[in-house]
């Protein structure tokens, strides 16, 4: 049996390792199935099998016994209060209290192991979001947004737990109304079949109340997620929008979708007290009906006094199955919806495809970029200046072999409690996001137009690539964890190392400000940092994997014109040698490059030396904003 947490080994490895696998990791990754909502939820209980098994197994001690303890206490009434017998009295009140005691016990050791599979499929759930995630990459943003990916991890996440719990009780529940059905039978035909029929249909009637509320909730949930996005894009820029007074913009965007939020949840409370009240209605008006008849059949001599006594006890605990039942409606309802948002993440492939005759990527040539006349030449300091950024850092994701952002599209969509529309909603997201991967994979399986030493990077497998190409862009994350994990996240450099990379991004004032040095905590996206402390740790953790060509996207946006100037001249003396690509403005910079290539409109137009190029009016009129400063911070 697996405890919590398990080992989630989800989407495997590339088709082009080799060697052994890494330790613990199967050669058979788990493969969510993602055919419907529903069969992905019955994969994760499968998943956690083991305390499902012994969950249910335990609920069905509880209840079973629960529900023949009327019986016991009728016959304790019959056999011995009623005849007077002291002995038999107590023999019968002894089974009575190990019944009772056998129930307690499984009662206490299912709710064990129900809060473990509740974990162990709640973190199933989680990790497969994570490992997807991981799996996407740079792709994720243009799969899915932002809240609705955290909102999978965590809420959907814990309601699949939830679902997993009820359904071991809901099991239990069917066979303990079964039970009680077939003891009522034997001792009053008529109040049996009352019990057998009375149960399916209080369950069915719900179904009317159902549909609403399922839209409902959805309806909130996509709201939610909206919200959750907006969050977070507000923490993360909260430093840019209070430097341009945009946080009151923002706020207040947040509090209206914060009032849609709330607004849905009104709409569907209504639904759900609805549900709850059927069910308690019932599930009461079955117990009165079964105590009404039995007495009147003691009144009539057919019943004994303990017999309607065991009648009232059937009522009164029927009332926890029914309302179990309920709950597991209610939950799966809740859980298809979920189900259904984390199936469109889930479903979601990486574009690449490994090449049929792959070619090992060539080290130390001369790079080219097709599209834009770019060329990088082996071991050279090569600069990218055009007035778009954008257009230069689009070279740079082409390099890496990454999709460039230009066509993402809003994947967060609302939807209304018309139950045509929201379907309608449902489809054009599932369309949109269709035609975004289809997109991508032309993209990723086509010549990619950008060659080093002659070799285009779609013949390369996109491990060599990554490993060999690394793009490190300005705005990449800062883990939490130590300083040591956040430099060397791999563990492979040594101490020397780490402390060179981070001498040559003049980072040693976050080695000093990190209480514990190496072993100081970061906390998540380096908050406690400036700006310009984050860009130079993602600056040093770039250097120190020391690749063949190393990428940089305006390493230097948010330092002061005094560090820039040190990173400017401790960065091409690390590299001298290797292929670095740098984009950027500064005067600083370019004073350093052995070639600077010229971008207009996205294409190459001019290359040369700095002081080459400051002949060119294009050319000084992007760099000679800051000149004055920068020359004055080199003398």
């Amino acid at each position: 049996m697996q405890t919590f947490p398990p080992r989630v080994h989800a989407y495997g490895l590339p088709a082009t390792h080799e060697g052994p696998l890494p330790v613990d990791l199967p050669s058979t990754p788990e493969t969510p199935d993602t055919r419907s909502p529903a069969r992905f939820m019955l994969w994760l209980m499968w998943q956690s099998r083991g305390l499902v098994a012994i969950t249910t197994l335990l609920a069905i001690c509880w209840y079973v016994p629960n529900g023949l303890t009327p019986w016991f206490l009728g016959r304790t009434i019959d056999s011995g209060v009623a005849s007077g017998n002291l002995w038999t009295t107590v023999g019968w009140a002894a089974v009575l209290a190990v019944n009772i005691a056998f129930a307690s016990i499984s009662g206490t050791l299912m709710h064990t192991t129900g809060v473990s599979q509740w974990l162990a499929v709640f973190n199933r759930s989680m990790m497969l979001t994570n490992r997807k995630a991981m799996e996407l990459g740079h792709h994720l943003p243009r799969r899915a947004p932002t809240g609705e990916v955290l909102s999978v991890a965590m809420s959907d996440s814990d309601i699949f737990g939830a679902v997993t719990e009820v359904t071991n009780r809901a099991v239990a529940s069917v066979l303990a109304i079964l039970v009680v059905a077939v003891v009522v039978l034997q001792e009053s035909t008529r109040l049996g079949l009352i019990v057998l029929i009375a149960t399916p249909l209080m369950v069915i009637a719900s179904g009317p109340l159902l549909g609403p509320l399922s839209r409902a909730r959805t309806q909130m949930r996509s709201r939610s997620s909206t919200l959750t996005g907006m969050a977070t894009d507000i923490v993360a820029g909260l430093r840019i929008l209070r430097g341009i007074g945009g946080e009151r913009t923002f706020g207040d965007n947040y509090a209206r979708q914060s009032q849609l939020v709330r607004q849905s949840g009104d709409r569907a409370a209504p639904w759900q007290a609805g549900v709850d009240a059927m069910a308690t209605l019932m599930s009461g008006g079955l117990m009165v009906v079964i105590v009404w008849l039995g007495a009147r059949d003691v009144i009539s001599g057919a019943l004994t006094p303990g017999q309607l006594v065991s009648f009232f006890g059937y009522a009164v605990f029927l009332v926890g199955p029914v309302n179990t039942l309920f709950q597991f409606i209610n939950r799966w309802t809740q859980g298809l919806v979920s189900a259904e948002k984390a199936l469109g993440l889930l479903r979601q492939e990486v574009p690449w495809t490994e090449p049929s005759d792959p070619v090992d990527l060539p080290l130390g040539e001369v790079i080219i970029d097709q599209a834009s006349g770019v060329v990088a030449r082996p071991g050279e300091l090569t600069i990218l200046v055009s007035a778009v950024p954008e257009d230069s850092a689009a070279v740079c994701d082409r390099i890496g072999r990454y999709l460039a952002d230009d066509d993402e599209v809003a994947l967060a969509v609302d939807t209304d409690l018309n139950r045509r529309e929201a379907k309608a909603e449902r489809r054009r997201l599932r369309e949109e996001r269709a035609r975004q991967a289809q997109r991508d994979r032309e993209r990723a399986v086509g010549r990619w137009g950008v060659s080093v030493g002659g070799v285009d990077l779609s013949q390369v497998p996109i491990e060599q690539v990554r490993q060999h190409i690394v793009v490190s862009d300005a705005q990449a994350g800062v883990f939490a964890g130590t300083l040591q994990n956040v430099v060397d996240p791999h563990g492979q450099a040594t101490r020397e190392q780490a402390e060179q990379a981070l001498l040559v991004a003049n980072a040693e004032d976050v080695y000093e400000a990190v209480p514990g040095g190496w072993a100081g905590r970061v906390d998540e996206r380096g908050r406690g940092l400036s700006g310009g402390q984050r860009q130079r740790l993602v600056l040093a953790r770039g250097l120190l994997l020391d690749p063949d060509v190393l990428v940089l996207v305006e390493p230097t946006s948010a330092v002061d014109a005094h560090t820039e100037a040190r990173i400017a001249q401790r960065v091409p003396a690390h590299r001298r040698g290797r292929t670095t690509i740098v984009t950027t403005v500064s005067p600083l910079w370019l004073h350093q490059a052995d070639r600077v290539v010229l971008m207009k409109d996205g294409v190459c137009v001019a290359t040369g030396r700095h002081d080459q190029l400051m002949r060119n009016p294009d050319y000084r009129g992007i760099v000679a904003r800051g000149v004055d400063l920068d020359e004055e911070v080199l003398a």
